[in-house]
């Protein structure tokens, strides 16, 4: 193998090292942190995917019902903050607080969840620490 064919391959390796990198984005792209939001409401589903979970709930309040579609960690750091995929049911009322989206819809990245029992668990990375 000549040095440029060298050259070219270690060329494209580290393009490919660094794809994966830029697909993963920040919390502030999507997410307004001066915006934070606490929601109560009823659980319609629990999406345990990657690269996030989400966790969907209804909140009632006088203004009526409003659907809420609330971004979490993947699974595996949920699991390392004791989550489970039975950690809530569809109709637990669960209590969510994190950060509205800046696009205005009704969505938010939550930090953490009051579960029925009173147990709150975190849902990404707790205050510094990155793991």
């Amino acid at each position: 193998m000549s040095l440029g064919q060298r050259a070219a391959l270690v060329g494209a390796g580290l393009l490919l090292a660094i794809v994966p990198l830029r697909a993963h984005h920040s919390l502030t792209s999507e997410f307004d942190v001066s915006r934070p939001v606490t929601l109560t409401g009823r659980v319609t589903r629990l999406e345990w995917v990657n690269p996030h979970a989400w966790l969907y709930i209804e909140v009632t309040d006088e203004d009526g019902t409003t659907s809420w579609k609330l971004q979490m960690g993947s699974p595996n750091s949920l699991v390392r903050r004791g989550w489970t995929k039975n950690s809530v049911r569809v109709g637990d009322i669960v209590i969510a607080e994190g950060s509205r989206a800046k696009d205005g819809s009704h969505t938010a990245n939550i930090r953490s969840a009051v579960l029925p029992s009173g147990l709150r668990l975190f849902t990404g990375p707790v205050e510094g620490k990155t793991s």
